[in-house]
């Protein structure tokens, strides 16, 4: 037979005591050593539900506290209660077994000033403000169909998870680059915004740039209200989208991005369309595509149809012949205007040659008369006084010319009445 196992000596060892045998101990001294206590911190992931209770953490730099105030101590404050808010609490710790966890229930609550992270957040929010970062005139419009999208997150949180869900089912054929970063804790704003210069240096170039992670305190987000983050984001080429998961919190990110989406869901909804919204859209295009060219083509043929029945189209040679006929009847009376025109014209020209006729020296010779000129010169003479003996002159008759020669000079002197 086998050796049997050592078996082991439970003879030394202490009565064990069960978990909420230990937690009731502790809640006894914690409850009866803590029944009065002043705590001073600053107020964050205040929350109030429908219950009216009010449920929060008091945190400095180096430690976190949950508190709570019941519905009765809450409705009595008279001042807002809000995140940031440093106060001074008066009350008791309490412990809760199910969880295993303490909290301080809050009897008293004084205001103390803003907190230290919030004074921080508001100084750097003036001072960018200043500089323009935040101007919604520098907002870009989104990509309608993008085709490369890079995100700036955690690649192990279930933001990148929701985000490549709802990408998916909403749009296929996009390219996802994801740049993984610390999306929390020391140094990691400086890896946020070393990714977002990076993704603005590939080639070919980004569509869309996604920044963000899931929900968390204020402390938790703190990294997208740094500087280099929120300048990163403003200084970059590619359209960005802020998507820190906190629907209450604005951080400094979401007022500099060109886009602020209140979750990674939301903004997987912001920068690709619904393939389904898209068929749909291209259906009704189509529609209405259809129904203006078949308007159109029943207009255009009725308007065919009207110029085709009219007079010009029907009976085409009708106008020919109209011309024709017109034509002729011009000729006419053009024919006859110009037999009148002629013998008016040449009526006048018989009566202005006739007056010729009786004005021309030619006419005059046809009486008897002539016309004597130097032979030399052709100078004419209407005197005696022009001519000296054995002077040749000639004589024009109405038929031909007579050459003669000066021999005898008479001269008349002028009779005068």
């Amino acid at each position: 037979m086998p050796a049997s196992l050592p078996t082991a000596d439970t003879s030394n060892t202490p009565q064990a005591q069960t978990v909420t045998q230990l937690t009731a101990r502790l809640k006894g001294v914690v409850e009866n050593n803590f029944s009065d206590v002043w705590v001073a911190g600053e107020i964050s992931n205040f929350s109030r539900p429908q219950s009216g209770h009010c449920y929060l953490t008091l945190k400095d730099d180096n430690a976190q506290l949950r508190a709570v105030i019941w519905r009765g101590t809450a409705a009595r404050l008279k001042f807002d209660v809000h995140d940031g808010l440093e106060v001074v609490c008066r009350g008791r710790l309490d412990v809760y077994p199910p969880r295993g966890s303490y909290q301080l229930v809050i009897e008293q609550l004084q205001p103390q000033g803003i907190g230290a992270l919030e004074l921080a957040l508001r100084k750097l929010r003036e001072k960018l403000a200043r500089e323009g970062l935040f101007d919604t005139e520098n907002k870009r419009p989104l990509p309608t169909f993008p085709r490369r999208i890079g995100v700036v997150t955690s690649p192990t949180g279930a933001a990148i998870r929701d985000f490549l869900e709802v990408l998916r089912r909403r749009w296929q054929g996009v390219e996802v680059l994801i740049f993984p970063v610390r999306v929390q804790g020391d140094g990691s704003a400086d890896e946020i915004a070393a990714a977002i210069h990076q993704a603005n240096t590939l080639v070919p170039s980004l569509d869309v740039l996604v920044v963000g992670r899931g929900g968390g305190s204020l402390e938790d987000l703190w990294a997208f209200n740094e500087e280099p983050v929120v300048r990163a984001i403003a200084a970059s080429r590619v359209p960005t989208v802020s998507a820190v998961g906190h629907e209450i919190d604005v951080t400094l990110a979401d007022l500099a991005a060109d886009v602020r989406a209140l979750t990674p869901s939301e903004a997987a909804e912001r920068v690709v369309p619904s393939s389904q919204d898209v068929a749909e859209n291209m259906r009704s295009l189509h529609a209405r595509l259809k129904n203006a060219l078949t308007a159109k083509t029943v207009n255009l043929r009725n308007r065919v149809d009207a110029i085709a029945s009219r007079p010009a189209f029907a009976r085409p040679l009708d106008g020919v012949h109209l011309l024709s006929r017109q034509t002729d009847d011009l000729a006419t009376r053009l024919h006859s205007a110009m037999k009148v025109q002629l013998r008016e014209q040449q009526s006048r020209l018989a009566a202005i040659s006739g007056k010729l006729e009786t004005l021309s020296p030619l006419g005059v010779l046809g009486r008897g008369y002539s016309l004597t000129h130097d032979q030399a010169s052709g100078r004419l003479i209407s005197a005696a006084t022009q001519v000296t003996e054995g002077q040749q002159i000639a004589t024009k008759l109405a038929q031909g010319t007579l050459v003669s020669t000066v021999d005898q000079i008479i001269c008349e002197s002028k009779q005068h009445g």
